[in-house]
């Protein structure tokens, strides 16, 4: 691999930006099941966003703001993906308790989260808050970087899905 931003989806730890081509991951969704990137994908943009924890107040916020605006981003064909480290049974509880509607995947290890640069020292609090919108050839279009103004995540992200068609 070159040093080239287009390549830079795969380095540990580096941050993305806008215009990295994202490598392809699987991680199980709140269900357990193995969901991969290139499988979203293939219904259209993803909005990936990390939070630190599930069903703290402000990950709580932030998810639930992308789930009020769920008919907003399916009418531009892309759709909201939460992941924290959080285990599978935890990412359940989350996505019932505030009927959330979209998939949330658990990176434990924290591959995906070093892949994307948004890991954090903290043990109690791995990951950074951070969205990614990534087109279908699996570039990053946008990112949206704000541990404290949970709406801004999805509302960038929504004006840059809006901007892909």
């Amino acid at each position: 691999m070159s040093g080239q931003s287009e390549q830079a989806g795969g380095r540990r730890g580096q941050r993305l930006e806008v215009g990295a081509v994202v490598e392809d991951f699987t991680l199980p969704d709140e269900q357990g099941q193995p969901t991969s990137l290139s499988g979203l994908l293939a219904a259209g943009p993803v909005v990936l966003f990390f939070y630190p924890a599930a069903l703290t107040p402000g990950c709580t916020a932030e998810a639930c703001h992308f789930r009020d605006l769920a008919a907003e981003f399916a009418g531009a064909g892309a759709q909201p993906v939460g992941i924290s480290s959080d285990g599978v049974a935890r990412q359940q509880e989350f996505a019932d308790r505030h009927s959330l509607g979209f998939p949330l995947l658990s990176d434990p290890e924290g591959v995906v989260r070093e892949r994307f640069g948004v890991a954090r020292g903290l043990a109690l609090l791995p990951t950074k808050r951070a969205t990614f919108v990534i087109d279908v050839q699996r570039r990053v279009v946008e990112v949206v970087r704000s541990e404290f103004r949970m709406s801004a995540h999805a509302d960038r992200a929504l004006t840059a899905v809006r901007a892909l068609g």
